[in-house]
């Protein structure tokens, strides 16, 4: 029979569900390992039930977020690592609905990918169960999707979507004023933000290779710098605002610092950061060394080494150093808030 003439599969197409079906059959318990009591029902049903416990609140709300890893899964294609990029996907959503004051319920899941591969979904999916476990909520679903013809073979892309609750009268930003202090939370690496100019800096300008150090006598390699995991800080924002009155938090993510702080900013009010006051890990600096990159850039893409700020009252700054600390966190005083018009100011000290 002329090929041209057999009868055409899916499979042919290059999808194929058996993988599918063996890929979630990996998964089932990862997914399991995150389960909170308020999740109904098991793995496989076509979606996620959770039974919030209403009486626990006055007037509740719901907030969610939804965002991906951007081009950081480049990098863990490029190093054949994908097992944390997970949990930089979780971190972006979590994190975020944390920054208005809401407890992280619940996670979902969308991976696309160009050809499906059990093993390697397994593995994206491991680090996702790792980022929820960390964030206390529940992978409550998801979706694989092989796109052939649209995506190469070992390329994916990774994106979550997240569901918190929090009481009306404590949804954040509130009572933002002049006195205030600002509290930033260590981040070791980049999380999510600025993989383009950091692979157009480091690969492609000074053609440095992921396997070699990552800069001269570093013990550690440029693939281990880039893809460390994001710092998911949820649990610790909400101890935080449980033990200290916080006026605002402020995710740093896009834009930078100055970029994410303004939006927490009432408008007779100003931000200043004092950069010097934390440590800035040192791949920031090879960063803006390699692509000769302006500080006003980096400063407007990168988050420099601080993942989220707290805006707490003056007279509160040890004691939010401390429960930060507790948690697990680096912490520093890296700013105030003065009178001013809704602008961040970034004074070297």
């Amino acid at each position: 029979m002329n090929p041209s003439e057999r009868k055409l599969t899916y499979s042919d197409a290059g999808v194929d569900i058996t993988a599918g079906e063996k890929a979630v059959e990996l998964i089932k318990a990862l997914v399991r390992s995150t389960f909170r009591p308020e999740v109904v029902g098991d793995v496989g049903g076509f979606g996620g039930l959770f039974a919030v416990d209403w009486k626990r609140f006055r007037d509740p709300l719901l907030v969610s977020s939804t965002d991906g890893v951007g081009t950081k899964s480049l990098v863990a294609r490029l190093a054949n690592r994908r097992n944390t990029i997970g949990i930089d996907c979780v971190a972006m959503s979590v994190d975020d609905i944390a920054a208005q004051g809401a407890e992280p319920l619940f996670f979902l899941d969308y991976i696309s990918i160009g050809k499906l591969v059990p093993e390697e979904i397994d593995e994206i999916v491991s680090g996702v169960a790792e980022g929820c476990r960390r964030a206390k909520c529940a992978l409550l679903g998801g979706e694989m999707s092989e796109h052939p013809g649209v995506m190469e073979p070992g390329e994916f892309d990774l994106v979550g979507f997240a569901v918190g609750v929090v009481e009306r009268s404590e949804v954040l930003p509130r009572d933002v004023g002049p006195g205030d202090r600002i509290v930033g939370f260590a981040s070791p690496g980049l999380r999510c933000n600025g993989y383009s100019l950091a692979r157009a800096a480091l690969l492609d300008r000074a053609g440095m290779a992921l396997a070699e150090p990552a800069w001269p006598g570093a013990h550690h390699s440029l693939a281990d710098v880039l893809l460390e995991p994001s710092v998911i800080y949820a649990p610790a924002m909400l101890e935080l605002a449980r033990r200290v009155p916080v006026h605002a938090f402020a995710h740093v993510t896009g834009g930078g610092i100055p970029g994410n702080l303004v939006r927490v900013l009432p408008d007779r009010c100003d931000g200043v950061v004092w950069r010097g006051t934390w440590d800035e890990p040192r791949i920031f600096a090879e960063i803006e060394r390699a692509g000769d990159v302006p500080d006003l850039e980096m400063r407007s893409v990168f988050n420099l080494g601080v993942g989220m700020l707290a805006v707490i009252s003056g007279d509160e700054g040890e004691q939010a150093l401390d429960v930060v600390r507790s948690e697990g966190h680096d912490a520093w005083i890296v700013g105030e808030v003065v009178e001013g018009r809704g602008r961040v100011r970034v004074e070297t000290r």
